[in-house]
């Protein structure tokens, strides 16, 4: 089969499409054939080497995390797919590619797709649907009137973690560029800063939780909207030392992360706020939860752009350049 192989961690000239053997799926798995694959921000940052870490690469890797398709095969200890089903999923973290004309997926990971989405718009969800969940509902503990702050809201995260904040009852404010202004509105922002026109940290106040997405000084900006008993998770960093813990990486990890997450915890607790970083992980209940609200038209997939198989190399560096209004997807099939 054919697949987008990292064949070493660079920042160029390192992922390659080549012809490898299709995998088989184990007892708890399900083999998938792909027909379309969303991109995520993680897929170019694990490739330069970012996550080396954390992630689960044993190179050469095939790439890519989110994906939909049909079942073509399940494993003997399989009991809620069947071939023939539709599905999708995120594979992201379970050293499994996406981008690849055939998957493993562990049967965990996977959720049957929702009836309403072709498989391009299923495969736009995955991660940022996971993400934007498991950040709002877990994390931040999202509740009916509460203001959030959701900043890049023309974004990959942004699109869907908007819609899912309106849903759970939440005031939503956001940032974006002139030209997206009414796109956001549209997903349901009730505040948004043009951000070449005004400094949010100057416009918004008393906020109980900000999604950080946006790199360099923005998260400590953040904390100058914030109410005492508020939350920031963060997507971009710094890790903390919760998060080794989690991991199970060691005191070692724990320590250098516990460092270089020190400022924004001290500056964080200053405002009587919590501070966490989030590494988004696959969970297929959660996923089949979130296809619901697919299906009855709460949140609507938005899609940038996309791309057929032969050009997911440009596909990664479209996405890599961060101008994307929604989703970028490789369609496979």
């Amino acid at each position: 089969m054919k697949a987008l192989i990292l064949t070493r961690y660079a920042r160029a000239n390192n992922l390659v499409l080549a012809g490898i053997p299709a995998p088989v799926a184990k007892a708890n798995e399900i083999l998938v054939k792909v027909h379309a694959v969303g991109l995520n921000p993680v897929d170019n940052m694990s490739s330069k080497g970012a996550f080396k870490p954390m992630l689960k690469l044993q190179l050469p890797a095939t790439m890519g995390s989110d994906l939909a398709g049909t079942v073509v095969s399940v494993g003997s200890g399989v009991t809620r797919f069947k071939p023939g089903d539709a599905v999708f999923a995120s594979t992201f973290d379970l050293g499994t590619g996406s981008l690849a004309e055939f998957a493993v997926v562990p049967e965990h990971a996977a959720a049957h797709k929702p009836v309403n989405l072709d498989f391009v718009q299923a495969a736009s969800i995955p991660m940022v649907g996971l993400t934007s969940w498991q950040a709002l509902t877990e994390r931040a503990n999202v509740r009916p009137g509460q203001n959030v702050f959701i900043p890049a809201g023309s974004g990959g995260i942004g699109t869907f973690a908007i819609q899912l904040a309106k849903y759970l009852g939440a005031k939503v404010a956001t940032t974006t560029s002139t030209g997206n202004v009414e796109m956001v509105k549209s997903l349901g922002a009730d505040e948004v800063i043009d951000y070449k026109k005004q400094e949010f940290e100057k416009v918004l106040h008393d906020y109980d939780a900000v999604l950080g997405t946006v790199k360099g000084d923005a998260i400590e900006k953040s904390l100058q909207i914030l109410r005492p008993q508020s939350r920031i998770v963060s997507l971009v960093g710094p890790p903390d030392a919760a998060f080794a813990r989690r991991r199970k990486m060691g005191t070692l990890f724990a320590f250098i992360f516990g460092l270089l997450s020190r400022k924004i915890t001290r500056l964080a607790k200053k405002r009587g706020a919590e501070y966490s970083f989030l590494f988004a992980y696959p969970d297929g209940q959660q996923l089949a939860e979130i296809g619901q609200l697919l299906e009855v038209g709460h949140i609507r997939p938005v899609i940038d752009k996309v791309f057929p198989f032969d050009q997911a190399i440009e596909a990664l560096a479209y996405l890599d350049q961060g101008r994307a209004k929604g989703k970028v997807v490789v369609q496979i099939v």
